[in-house]
């Protein structure tokens, strides 16, 4: 929706027509010979090898750091996202070093952990973009542009909200937000149960109106009564179903 996966795209489809000669979308391109170009965009399992989505992730981002050179491209998108939070931020963290330290390879790595903004004021080649978006009454708006600098903040529960989940899910995922920032805001050891009961901290659910149909019903009393007007309560009942 805001554009990364397809900015990362883009820029490989025009690697391709720059090197063959052909035109690009842009005013003026200059861009070094690329011996090859890798990409791993996109999760997928793959059910008859019997891999998990994450397992084709890390396959994939294998033959990418054991074939790039120096004059490769490479384009990762979300490497890490398929398995544990701290487990995926250690491996997109250690492939991003390993790209620019050892490889020394052009690469566009797009992600979602804010932990790694931080590496490009500790490694010489990299640098921050972000994806614009802003706030407008309530609404979460796609600027669809390209910025320079690392994102100040993520827009999910704003995307779930527009994905359709119930308001009753998204306020709570925002009450958690909330409490999850604070508590990297202060850095302490404080058990996240604490902060957020699992079941004290949302509201009860509220009882449903009864309809006349179901009102109804609950007054019949089947042992007392009739054939006839066992007939007849069944006509009256189909009456109220129609409306």
């Amino acid at each position: 929706m805001g554009g990364k996966s397809t900015y990362l795209r883009q820029q490989g489809l025009i690697a391709v027509l720059a090197q063959a000669g052909g035109f690009v979308p842009a005013a003026s391109c200059e861009m070094g010979l690329v011996s090859r170009l890798f990409s791993r965009v996109g999760a997928a399992d793959d059910i008859g090898r019997g891999r998990s989505t994450f397992m084709v992730e890390m396959v994939e981002t294998a033959a990418i750091l054991n074939g790039a050179d120096d004059r490769a491209l490479v384009l990762l998108d979300e490497i890490g996202r398929g398995t544990a939070t701290w487990d995926g931020l250690a491996i997109a963290w250690a492939t991003l070093e390993h790209l620019e330290g050892v490889i020394g390879c052009r690469t566009l790595f797009a992600t979602h952990y804010h932990e790694l903004a931080g590496l490009a004021a500790r490694l010489p080649g990299a640098g921050n973009v972000h994806v614009a978006a802003t706030e407008w009454e309530g609404r979460l708006i796609f600027l669809h542009e390209v910025r320079e600098g690392a994102a100040d903040r993520s827009w999910g529960v704003q995307v779930a909200r527009l994905a359709g989940l119930p308001p009753r899910v998204v306020a709570r995922a925002k009450a958690v937000l909330r409490a999850l920032e604070a508590r990297a805001r202060e850095g302490g050891p404080r058990a996240l149960e604490d902060e957020l009961p699992l079941f004290a901290s949302a509201p009860p659910p509220e009882a449903p109106v009864p309809s006349a149909l179901e009102e109804r019903l609950r007054a019949l009393d089947p042992d007392a009564l009739s054939p006839r007007e066992a007939l007849e309560a069944l006509y009256a009942l189909k009456g109220l179903l129609d409306g």
